[in-house]
């Protein structure tokens, strides 16, 4: 986090969970609810709620975690926009509450060994498609050199179809960001060219460079 600006994002892989807006349009944004299953340092639920403008929800089992956040990562007070929930994410997916009410969840859920994702199956992911909206996104960070990312990848895919399941190259620590669509889309080059310069002009997020790394994994 940059003291100058703290409510942007700085790390590659974080800047890539945020592809879900290559496929929404820009005008909507605002009007959006972004879910974070994992509140890491909270650049995510920041930049979603501060420079988006959209309803925020972060859901965190440590409330250590919530607290340096507060306190260190300049993570604001819920409001009226923004709610951080003390909870598990596993309980959250199921819970018929959040069904069908969030258009980009973003999913990053590492313990202190970061071997592997700490909810990895096939049955989460389905719990987690059936979160998202009809034009809905999902983001997950993967450690796209690590044993277990083919594995990761084929779950996703089983969850959410082959079709409508992206994913970066890695970055250079090794995170490879996967990107699942409710329903899967067919977007022509020519459209998220332009989607990207629009994310590039309003929101500061390299787009044009995200289309030269990024393709269907199916």
């Amino acid at each position: 986090m940059r003291l100058d600006a703290p409510y942007d994002i700085d790390l590659e892989y974080v800047q890539r969970m945020m592809a879900w807006l290559l496929f929404v349009d820009p005008a909507t944004v605002a009007k959006r609810h972004a879910m974070q299953l994992g509140l890491g340092a909270a650049a995510l639920t920041k930049f979603c709620h501060k420079r988006l403008r959209m309803k925020t929800t972060a859901i965190e089992l440590n409330p250590q975690v919530v607290a340096a956040c507060r306190l260190w990562f300049k993570l604001p007070k819920d409001d009226s926009r923004l709610s951080v929930v003390l909870g598990d994410a596993a309980e959250v997916a199921k819970h018929e509450h959040w069904a069908e009410q969030v258009d980009a969840l973003q999913v990053d859920l590492y313990d202190h060994e970061a071997a592997a994702p700490v909810l990895d199956s096939e049955e989460f992911y389905r719990d987690c498609r059936h979160l998202l909206t009809e034009d809905g996104c999902m983001t997950v960070n993967l450690f796209g050199r690590a044993s277990s990312y083919e594995h990761s990848l084929k779950r996703i895919q089983a969850a959410f179809g082959a079709e409508a399941v992206w994913a970066f190259k890695p970055t250079r620590e090794g995170n490879t960001v996967v990107l699942a669509l409710r329903e899967p889309v067919e977007p022509k080059r020519g459209e998220l060219a332009a989607r990207a310069d629009e994310i590039e002009s309003r929101w500061g997020l390299p787009a044009r460079k995200w289309l030269r790394v990024f393709k269907q994994a199916g």
